[in-house]
């Protein structure tokens, strides 16, 4: 089921990639919209509030790590796509090993600092618990995340897309009926809905490794494969930090926005929060095709395609802008109708600051999609800098945007703290795509005169 993607048509390629991807990372987001229908439903505002508060935390350390995991596998795509085995097989090996170090190092760090980093984001008192018992759980099983995620990324390296979304699904589906069973049945809460996460997730990846061991011999590594080599090591630390790094910029942006939302009330807070999850399951499709842009752009570079990578560039931007004029237009006029499944209609007040934020955001669709191109392709054929230094401008702009909002008590100008930051991010990532892409095609011109 593996896929070379240097050959044939790149907007078929593209979808047929993308689509698995997109369905995938739907149901992987299951995992916390059902945490949090059944927590705001069953459990109660406040709960519903620690939880949506706590996800910009497991971002920024989940984040960082399948940052990393992802920009760890680049070299194996390209390996793949120049038809290197011997030197796809050496990367897995490294990769694996890195993986496992930084998994090993952050669960520590992330365990030990968590009551630390709940005081710094001025936690409201009345859903610190909540908060503290769903992030330490969840935090102690990052290895679960970073297992399925390494895997997957090893197998979509291959173009094999299919295979992660079909465990993925199941695995979704087994965490509904935990977060029933562990929730409502066990009544543990939040901390239910963590247990439930944690482990639906390590089945997915336990069952990807069952599967590449049974059924994917090009992934298999023998006792020569198993070499830290020192370029290899160092390409894939250039290319996975930055990413992950770009991750993690981007998640303290959140946290610092949702510090700065701690001060409006928990009323607030969930109205965003249901917000928020919406936008979440809305930004798997833009995800799904930066995914599938940064493996078509990691191979086409080492087969030294660079007219593929510009012609899947087109393609890819096209898909990207048509969705997001649509699903613009949907959340425009029916988003506040959206977040239903998170919160009672009853709650008008709740409402009310959803319909502000969706009428905020949804003109910036467009620019929020090719953030995530123009990032994976600059990624996908190793240029990692300027995509982490555009997550440093995100974070800036969102900082700037928080901080006057809180200062003023304006939940508007919360509201306007995404649409600056992916401005501010999309600018210098479609710019320097377009310098990367002549300096590359100048660089072939003068090998080819040699």
């Amino acid at each position: 089921m593996e896929k070379d993607l240097t050959k044939g048509s790149p907007f078929q390629l593209i979808l047929f990639f993308a689509i698995p991807l997109v369905i995938g990372n739907i149901f992987q987001q299951l995992y916390n919209m059902v945490d949090a229908v059944i927590v705001g439903r069953f459990v109660g505002v406040n709960s519903l509030a620690a939880v949506g508060m706590s996800g910009s935390l497991v971002f920024l350390i989940l984040g960082f790590l399948n940052g990393l995991s992802t920009g760890f596998t680049v070299l194996t795509s390209r390996t793949f796509g120049a038809g290197n085995m011997e030197g796809m097989k050496k990367s897995i090996f490294s990769a694996s090993v890195l993986a496992v170090l930084m998994t090993l190092v952050l669960t520590l760090v992330s365990t030990l600092g968590l009551p630390g980093i709940l005081h710094l984001m001025n936690t409201p008192s009345d859903i610190y618990n909540d908060a503290y018992q769903y992030l330490s759980i969840m935090f102690l099983g990052i290895w679960t995340q970073v297992l399925y995620n390494l895997l997957a990324s090893f197998l979509r390296a291959l173009g094999n897309s299919k295979i992660p979304l079909y465990f993925l699904i199941l695995a979704a589906l087994l965490n509904i009926l935990l977060d029933f069973l562990f929730i409502l049945g066990f009544h543990m809460g939040t901390k239910g809905a963590a247990v439930a996460t944690v482990i639906a997730q390590g089945i997915s990846g336990i069952l990807c490794l069952v599967y590449i061991i049974r059924k994917v011999p090009l992934l298999h590594i023998k006792k020569e494969h198993r070499k830290l080599e020192k370029n290899a090591i160092r390409f894939q630390m250039g290319v996975g930090i930055p990413m992950g790094l770009q991750f993690s910029i981007t998640a303290l942006g959140i946290i610092i926005l949702q510090s700065a939302l701690n001060g409006f009330g928990a009323r607030a807070m969930a109205g965003f929060t249901a917000s928020t999850k919406v936008m979440q399951l809305v930004n798997q499709v833009y995800i799904s095709i930066g995914v599938t842009m940064a493996t078509y752009a990691s191979q086409n570079m080492g087969a030294g395609r660079l007219d593929r990578i510009r012609k899947g560039a087109r393609v890819s931007t096209l898909m990207s802008s048509v969705y997001a004029a649509a699903i613009g237009l949907l959340l425009y006029f029916f988003g506040r109708y959206m977040v239903l499944l998170f919160i009672e209609q009853g709650q008008t007040d709740v409402l009310s600051y959803c319909k502000m934020y969706f009428a905020t955001i949804t003109p910036f669709m467009i620019p929020l999609g090719s953030i995530f191109i123009y990032r994976n392709i600059l990624q996908g054929m190793g240029f990692g800098f300027v995509p982490m230094m555009a997550g440093v401008a995100e974070l800036a702009a969102r900082t700037v945007a928080a901080f006057y909002a809180a200062n003023i008590q304006s939940f508007r100008g919360i509201c306007w703290a995404d649409p600056l930051a992916w401005l501010a991010a999309a600018i210098p990532l479609i710019l320097t795509y377009l310098w990367r892409m002549q300096e590359e095609e100048k660089k072939e011109e003068r090998e080819a005169k040699l």
